[in-house]
């Protein structure tokens, strides 16, 4: 049996962390040895192989002279070797990394918009007295080039996004919000959203907004300075969120069609949309 298994409750004041078992220590050194060990054989491995091969060679040519020649040339093209390896094919490997990192960042995102950014969406625009404006630039259509989408993101930051907190049903957004408030936590622990500054930066400002409301008994009755102080919470995650919303959107459309036809179906900014294929 390991010691340090079991720890038995500290004397006296405070709470101290339980000591770290030795049998977990014994283990971790070793694995570091067997590691070490086993690099230590790759090692002698390649280096017993290339003299083995040189032995042979010197067997089948009998000539120490080229032998040695060919050596020192294999030995001046080390350097451009250490430099493909190092500079070209490690690129290629942190290309392929990243992209899957990309691609496993916008799974993420896609649940976010299923589960909760179409519905704060929908509550929002219902709530924003200019939305008429943009409306008719946010119904993507399955044509729309890269062009199309680069224009309707030029002109959302220039959108003015004059929601009114006291046009919102904050009661309903509120029990929304706190129904999806431990995903928004488990999003924002996510690691991978390190890679979206912007889309970190939407679930940072939806999870303070979650909190603004939540820490309200009474969102009825309500002063005119603290609406105005929600309104200005309320839009920081409006502008976020459509702004969010159409990127990934281009996204769907350039990988996934399917799930871009659904989208469509669903847009929140598409008074005539359903999910319904007519």
């Amino acid at each position: 049996m390991c010691e340090g298994s079991l720890h038995p409750r500290p004397k006296g004041r405070g709470i101290r962390d339980p000591p770290r078992s030795r049998c977990n220590n014994r283990n971790s050194g070793n694995t570091s040895m067997n590691d070490r060990k086993l690099y230590r054989l790759f090692a002698f491995s390649l280096v017993a192989s290339s003299v083995i091969l040189y032995f042979i060679e010197y067997l089948l040519m009998g000539d120490t002279g080229s032998i040695f020649s060919m050596f020192v040339g294999n030995l001046a093209f080390l350097p451009i070797n250490v430099l493909l390896v190092t500079l070209v094919i490690h690129k290629l490997l942190n290309d392929m990394e990243k992209s899957n990192r990309i691609e496993k960042l916008n799974m993420v995102i896609g649940t976010f918009f299923s589960q909760t950014g179409t519905r704060l969406l929908a509550f929002f625009s219902e709530a924003d007295p200019g939305i008429e404006e943009i409306r008719k630039y946010l119904i993507v259509r399955k044509d729309w080039s890269e062009k199309e989408f680069s224009d309707v993101s030029r002109r959302l930051k220039n959108y003015d996004y004059a929601i009114r907190a006291g046009a919102l049903d904050l009661p309903g957004l509120r029990d929304f919000l706190e129904q999806r408030n431990d995903s928004l936590l488990r999003l924002l622990e996510n690691p991978v959203m390190l890679e979206h500054e912007t889309f970190t930066e939407l679930l940072r400002a939806a999870f303070h907004l979650t909190e603004e409301l939540l820490n309200r008994k009474d969102l009825d009755e309500l002063p005119p300075s603290d609406l105005e102080h929600l309104e200005g919470d309320v839009r920081r995650v409006y502008s976020l969120l459509v702004y969010e919303w159409v990127a990934y959107m281009e996204y769907l459309k350039d990988n996934y069609p399917y799930l871009f036809s659904l989208s469509m179906r669903t847009n929140p900014f598409d008074r005539e949309a359903s999910p319904v294929v007519k």
